[in-house]
């Protein structure tokens, strides 16, 4: 399983007042298996940006912290033809733009989209391909 991290996963890594056990779990498991990851290409932007408006040293958090990842093996996807044209579709269903392509690398991947966005989650409802981190682990979540 192919697992793609949304921005709101990883902000909460950096974030003490954003903490969650779920997103921890997902840490946990990136460090360990990066292989089993995948993200598109804007989500390093994405999380630089939430970080650089709440974080009082959001270079240095992202520099220390989020490169590492980044670096450590998870599957970066560029934007292409391919995936825009895939994103559209969930563009229709109501995502914005950004999410339609996190949407559209899950579905990829044939993997599943973790996100705290339960809105977005809400409209991707009926092609099961996100799961909503708030209240638990997915049911395929590998133990430890």
């Amino acid at each position: 399983m192919i697992w793609v991290i949304d921005a709101s996963v990883a902000v909460r890594w950096f974030l003490n007042d954003e903490r969650h056990p779920h997103a921890d779990a997902v840490l946990r498991r990136l460090i360990d298996r990066p292989e089993s990851f995948a993200v598109p290409e804007l989500f390093c932007f994405e999380v630089y940006a939430v970080l650089c408006r709440v974080h009082p040293k959001a270079e240095d958090v992202f520099v220390k912290g989020m490169i590492p990842i980044l670096q450590g093996g998870l599957f970066r996807q560029p934007m292409t033809e391919n995936l825009a044209r895939h994103a559209m579709r969930f563009v229709k269903k109501g995502l914005t733009g950004y999410d339609a392509c996190y949407a559209a690398l899950a579905r990829e991947v044939k993997g599943i989209w973790l996100t705290f966005d339960a809105k977005a989650h809400a409209c991707l409802a009926k092609d099961r391909i996100s799961h909503v981190l708030e209240k638990n682990l997915p049911r395929r979540w590998p133990s430890p």
